[in-house]
């Protein structure tokens, strides 16, 4: 089999990651080169003990579709129509794919967070009782309540499948 080296790399996932490895060569001499950080399916995923996703890479890509919308249309959409746009386009760019990933705790209170901090800004308040409140009245649901149901989803699919 033909291996593409520029394009091929390698990554450490087991408990003691941070051990250098041993080169791997190819059949025409060439060494893939060891990295802390892939691209797959535009999911990142970093070396670590466990299968773990990096989600320094899906927080922007949320942020610059929020501001795209609030630059389009905030000043002339009532506030069910933004929620709406952001619940339909943004939320899926900020959980792609992180339902086949394993999220610890602070992970996921990170992706909660910046829907909070998001609804602050849109709601002008700082106040989280209120957040929720409004959150509530208008069914916006946070990415951790999402990435459960997406995960369920997703197991229960692979059940019936296997």
């Amino acid at each position: 089999m033909c291996i593409n080296v520029r394009k091929t790399c390698c990554l450490c996932i087991k408990p003691r990651y941070d051990a250098a490895c041993a080169n791997i060569v190819t059949s025409s001499s060439l060494v893939l080169p060891w990295v802390d950080e892939i691209r797959y399916l535009d999911v990142f995923i970093t070396k670590s003990r466990r299968f773990k996703c990096s989600l320094a890479y899906f927080k922007p890509s949320f942020h610059r579709a929020v501001n795209a919308i609030f630059g389009k249309v905030l000043s002339t959409a009532s506030v069910e129509v933004v929620l709406h746009l952001v619940n339909a386009n943004c939320i899926p760019v900020l959980l792609y794919g992180l339902e086949a990933c394993h999220l610890n705790k602070a992970d996921i209170q990170s992706l909660d967070f910046c829907v909070y901090r998001l609804l602050m800004k849109f709601l002008c308040t700082n106040n989280v009782s209120l957040v929720n409140e409004c959150r509530q009245y208008f069914s916006f649901e946070l990415p951790s309540e999402l990435l459960c149901k997406r995960t369920e989803k997703l197991s229960r699919k692979l059940n019936v499948n296997l």
